[in-house]
C-alpha cells in the first residue's frame, strides 16, 4: 500500500529529497556512535587491562584505550590497522588474529547499519524499494566523515612512527562501502516492510 503524503523522494522516487537526506546524515552519525559505542563496552575492559595498553601508556603518557578500542572498530568493519616495527610495518585486524575478541563483531557494524537504512527509508516515507535503498544508502554521509576523523583520532605516535587504522581502507571499506551497502539493504528492506 503506498502512502499518498509520500515526501522520501523527488525526481521520479529515487532521489531523496532535503528532509531525508538530513534525516541520513544524522542517522550515519549516530550509526558510528552507536557502534563504537557498543564495541567501547564490549572490549573496553578486556584492553584496558592488557599488556598492549600498559605500554602504550608508559610510552605516551595517555592510557590510550579509547584509541586501542578504535582500532577493534576498524577492525570489525574490515579494516587493519598499520602497527610499525624495527622491519617496517605490519598490517593487523585485531578481530579476526587470536581469539582475544569475539568474532561476533564482525556482524555489528552491517547490523546498525541496516536498521539505521531501515529506519531513514521509513522516516523518509520511501515509495519503493529502490528509493529506500538510496534513502538508506544516504546514511554514508553522516558515517564517512567520522570514519575519516576516527582513522586520524584512532593513531597513536611513539617517537617517529605512528600506528593505528590503515587509512585508504578506513576510508574506502568503514567510511564507504559499509554504510553504502548495509544502509542501501536496510533502506530496501524498510521501504518493503512499510510500503507492504
Amino acid at each position: 500500500m503506498s502512502r499518498p503524503e509520500s515526501t522520501q523522494t523527488s525526481r521520479g522516487g529515487v532521489a531523496p529529497n532535503g528532509r531525508t537526506l538530513g534525516i541520513a546524515a544524522l542517522s550515519g552519525l549516530l550509526s558510528y556512535l552507536v557502534t563504537y559505542a557498543v564495541t567501547y563496552a564490549v572490549t573496553g575492559q578486556q584492553i584496558a587491562n592488557s599488556l598492549a595498553a600498559r605500554i602504550l601508556e608508559l610510552a605516551t603518557g595517555d592510557p590510550g584505550t579509547w584509541k586501542l578500542v578504535g582500532w577493534v572498530f576498524y577492525s570489525a568493519h574490515g579494516v587493519t590497522s598499520e602497527i610499525p616495527g624495527l622491519f617496517g610495518s605490519t598490517a593487523v585486524n585485531l578481530i579476526s588474529r587470536g581469539d582475544a575478541f569475539s568474532p561476533a563483531l564482525f556482524v555489528l557494524p552491517p547490523i546498525v547499519l541496516v536498521i539505521a537504512g531501515a529506519l531513514v527509508a521509513v522516516a523518509g516515507r520511501a515509495d519503493t524499494i529502490l528509493g529506500g535503498a538510496v534513502g538508506g544508502a544516504s546514511i554514508t554521509l553522516g558515517y564517512l566523515p567520522l570514519a575519516v576523523a576516527g582513522a586520524f583520532l584512532f593513531s597513536i605516535s611513539v617517537g617517529d612512527s605512528t600506528a593505528g587504522p590503515t587509512l585508504v581502507t578506513a576510508i574506502l571499506l568503514a567510511g564507504i562501502v559499509y554504510p553504502l551497502v548495509f544502509g542501501g539493504v536496510g533502506g530496501a528492506v524498510g521501504a518493503f516492510a512499510s510500503n507492504r
